[in-house]
Parts: structure tokens; sequence; C-alpha cells
């Protein structure tokens, strides 16, 4: 598809390999392995001296469409698909990084990567400092003769901390490092982090890319070398975190909307978090898109608009929080975002309930710290639900 076109016209376009039917909706290839037409052909495939589809492990065209779909949005070469954002992420370092690497990490990451980084990776010899998102010296002054990666999310979960990634790609780039950031939070529609200088881009489709809490979902973008020979592609097609066709399919469905939704989002929640931010039992609200937000510049240079998640500290302690939640009647109590339904979790007892009580401190998670996904529903209706918590 040509450069010019806009990422919502990406979206409904890119990716699309029709086949003998000519059907105007992607098809849905549910098969675990392809035939092919003699033994000269297989033996090409399988070394490579022939592009086509071999297992569903690591070849499929549904699966396909998706990345280049996906690659094409985000201005990457080159995407690889995987079956959770998580596994994305485990597919980057394992498939770049080497016992006796190192890691600088900001410490506003998801709970899940922090364990990640700091009990998986540890006992396969690759250690991590972690870092303020914020802070770009502190950045510069982890680097070791042994960093490999810098990675961080932009917005940070949950406090939604910006990251400037165009002055932390510098500092990468001086150190001979990759960026990876994280882009689940905003997409590409709201963000490009490549564009501003980033190596590697993670999402999470299961989030936003999808849209309806319906699939799990996972990619890792950047050039072709290093997704490609650089060895992400090499761990999935060995180690098999795939990502299976139907979910792609449903994804492929999900990119098609995502224009639409990110900005509905985006305009739900600017409207939640003025009103939280006058609301007289909410001490502090974190939205990127309040001119309070410590980094509001540096989101409105970076992103189109301030996305979804709000995120507030109330008056009271853990049980006050527990209150806010049990009150209400319309928003979903759970961990999961993105969807078109909104939903609330207590990020200190539930998405960073495994990491330490020093790292939550770190990272400024209080028991008081709620963190809304803001969805689709009016807006009258989710400040109503919330306020009968909130007193």
């Amino acid at each position: 598809m040509p450069d010019q076109f806009k990422p919502e016209t990406l979206a409904l376009r890119t990716g699309i390999h029709r086949s003998q039917f000519n059907e105007h909706s992607e098809a849905i290839y549910l098969t675990s392995s392809f035939v092919f037409d003699n033994a000269t052909q297989a033996a090409a495939r399988f070394s490579g001296e022939e592009s086509g589809n071999i297992y569903s492990r690591f070849t499929n065209p549904t699966v396909t469409a998706l990345e280049e779909r996906l690659a094409a949005m985000e201005g990457a070469e080159t995407c690889v698909a995987t079956s959770s954002g998580m596994s994305a992420i485990l597919a980057c370092v394992m498939g770049l990084l080497s016992a006796g690497d190192h890691i600088v990490a900001s410490q506003s990451l998801f709970g899940a990567t922090v364990n990640l980084f700091n009990n998986i990776l540890k006992k396969f010899g690759v250690e991590t400092t972690f870092v303020s998102a914020t802070d770009v010296g502190m950045w510069e002054a982890a680097v070791k003769p042994n960093t490999k990666l810098f990675f961080l999310e932009t917005p940070s979960n949950p406090l939604t901390e910006i990251s400037d990634i165009s002055e932390l790609a510098k500092v990468a780039k001086n150190a001979g490092v990759w960026l990876a950031v994280d882009n689940c939070f905003c997409t590409p529609v709201l963000q490009k982090p490549l564009a501003l200088g980033a190596d590697i881009v993670i999402h999470s489709a299961t989030k936003y890319l999808d849209g309806q809490g319906r699939v799990l979902g996972g990619a890792v973008l950047g050039n072709r070398e290093l997704m490609m020979e650089g060895g992400v592609y090499g761990f999935l097609r060995t180690a098999g975190p795939t990502l299976s066709a139907f979910n792609a399919w449903v994804i492929l469905k999900g990119l098609e909307t995502l224009k639409v939704r990110m900005d509905a989002h985006s305009r739900n929640a600017l409207q939640i978090a003025q009103w939280l931010e006058a609301h007289p039992n909410v001490n502090r609200v974190f939205y990127p898109g309040l001119p309070s937000h410590p980094q509001y510049k540096l989101a409105n240079r970076q992103q189109s608009t301030g996305g979804g998640i709000v995120t507030f500290e109330i008056k009271g302690d853990r049980a006050a929080a527990w209150r806010v939640i049990d009150q209400t009647q319309l928003i979903s109590i759970t961990a999961n975002l993105g969807d078109a339904k909104t939903t609330i979790t207590h990020p200190a007892s539930t998405t960073h309930g495994r990491i330490s009580q020093e790292a939550r401190d770190a990272a400024g998670i209080t028991d008081g710290l709620l963190r809304i996904a803001v969805g689709l529903e009016a807006v009258e209706d989710i400040q109503a639900d919330l306020a009968t918590g909130l007193g």
C-alpha cells in the first residue's frame, strides 16, 4: 500500500490476499499444515530457498495478513505475531539476547513484565536494571558494556507516565543498544515509536487491537534484520508461542475499527479524567490529556490524544479503593483493558500484586490507586457508576 495512506485506510486494506473464491472479508485458514506439490518444493520451503507456508506454528496465511497489516500501520518493515503480549516480549528478549546480556528497563512496567525480567530471564543469565521512566539521565547512567536492550512502556501501566522516546532513542543509539517500546496503550493510531527513533515495537493485541476482549494475541515489530535474521522469528519458529489463525482473524477485524474506537475512547477518557480531577474524594488523576499531568507537553508532541486509560488515587486506603470498585454496577471488575466496555482494577492487588512492595513503592503504585480503561458507554453512565462508591 502507498505510504501516503492514513492508518485507518491501512487498517482496512492492507494484508488482503484473496483466494480463488475472491472473498471480500479475509479468510480464516484453520489448518495445521500445508501440502507441497512435490518433494523438491517441500525441501525448498524448509530450507528457505522458496517462500511459502509450511506449518501453522510459524507460517499461516491469516496470521501473515495480520502481520502485514500491523506492520503497515506501525511503519515497520516486518512483524512477528505471537500468542499473547507477554509471549511477544519473551520472543523479543529470547530471540535477541543471550546469557550475560543486560537490559535497562523502566521501573513503571506491567507487573508480569517485571516478573519476567526479574525472575525468569535472570535464571538464564540476563540481568535487568530498572530506572525511572521519565529521567533520561538515569537510562544513560545505567548502561553497561554488556547492555543490549532498553525496554519501556509509554504511557506506562498504570500511572500513564510518558517517556521521551526520541531522547531515549538518542541515548540507545550512542550506547549501541536497541530501544523497544511497548505501544499497547496508544496503538499505532495514537503513537508511532519507530518514527520517533525506536528499534522495536511490542503489542499486546489482546487489548485495543482486538478491542472487544475476545482473544489473546501479541506482536513484535521492527526492521527485517532484527525480526527475521536477528532471532525473533527464529525463536517463534522453534519455541512456538504461536498466534492461532482464528485469533489473528479476530484481531484483523478489530483493526478495521481501531481509529474510530481510539478516538472515542480518548474523548470519553478525557471527560472522565476532568470529572475525577474535580471530585473532592480524589487526591490525584493521572491522564496524559490533562494539563496537570507531569508530561503533558511531551504527550502532546508524542501522541495524538491522551488515550483511553485513566488512573486516579482516592482519599483513603485499600479498603476505600475496594469500596469504589465494589459499589460499581455497570463497570466491569477485570484487569483487562482496551475493551469496548469500561473496566476497573486495583493495580496494587491485581496487575502488580506479584511484584514486591518495594517495587510498587518505586513505581508509585499506592493502595489508593485505581485504574480505569474507559470504554464506549455514555460518559454520564460511567460517571454515575463511579460516583456511588466515591461518595
